[in-house]
């Protein structure tokens, strides 16, 4: 049940996250090489079947689709398969929505495009949930102990805590440049108060592995279409210069 609750408040985060970065914490950039790196791919799989499918559903994704980053289907059997047994399933869970729906009000969001549906002002989906999964700090004010910097007030616990640790954020109260009367609290860094498993620099290494696997789940054939352009474009350059010099020999004797 406590895992239940923990998945529920983690999908009423991710629902209002975007909407709430408006005006707020700067977006740090997704490393956009981890797009194309199948090692850190196949990590941000690994990270999302254990981390995130136990609620969130990817239900627009087939785990045999999993090929296109390198993996085997034996790999995927023995690793990453924990819902079903058909690797030609597509990735949902257990959890009922119906049953969620009744209990809190909401059901988990599907993950499939997630990044895709969350880019904004501040950036693009990828730089969003790649911020957002490393700025949580603890606030023993909030119900679940735990706050964010991209969605102040977030309603979902930090799930990868154990990997990063637990942190507290400094803040300095300023003078509000808009209206003296009136303080604004700025953010001075974090404070770290338990170390992680993973030291910081390892940890953001695994949280863009993760953003780059969402990010892929959202176009699995960006890749291939990407290396398909670079080709037709070298195709239409060659093409062009032969049309004009066939053009140039037809017309070199008309008057």
């Amino acid at each position: 049940m406590k895992k239940i609750l923990l998945c529920l408040f983690l999908a009423l985060g991710l629902v209002g996250g975007a909407s709430a970065s408006e005006g707020g914490a700067h977006w740090d950039k997704f490393p956009e090489d981890k797009a194309t790196d199948l090692a850190a791919l196949q990590n941000g799989a690994k990270l999302f079947v254990n981390y995130c499918l136990n609620c969130h559903a990817a239900s627009y994704m087939r785990y045999n689709r999993l090929r296109d980053i390198g993996l085997t289907e034996d790999q995927i059997k023995k690793n990453l398969m924990f819902a079903t047994d058909k690797v030609g399933d597509t990735m949902k869970v257990t959890l009922d929505p119906k049953q969620a729906k009744d209990w809190f009000g909401a059901t988990p969001p599907d993950l499939t495009v997630i990044a895709r549906s969350r880019a904004g002002a501040g950036g693009s989906g990828a730089d969003y949930l790649y911020t957002y999964l490393r700025t949580y700090y603890r606030d023993e004010t909030k119900a679940t102990g735990w706050n964010n910097l991209v969605f102040p007030s977030v309603g979902m616990p930090h799930v990868l805590w154990e990997l990063q640790g637990q942190r507290a954020a400094r803040f300095v109260e300023e003078k509000d440049p808009h209206d003296p009367a009136k303080t604004v609290h700025r953010f001075d860094g974090f404070e770290q108060l338990t170390p992680g498993k993973l030291t910081p620099l390892q940890y953001d290494e695994a949280v863009g592995d993760l953003v780059a696997f969402l990010q892929w789940m959202g176009e699995p054939a960006a890749g291939q279409r990407v290396r398909l352009g670079v080709w037709v474009l070298i195709f239409l350059g060659l093409f062009t210069v032969i049309a004009w010099r066939l053009n140039a020999a037809y017309w070199k004797d008309v008057k």
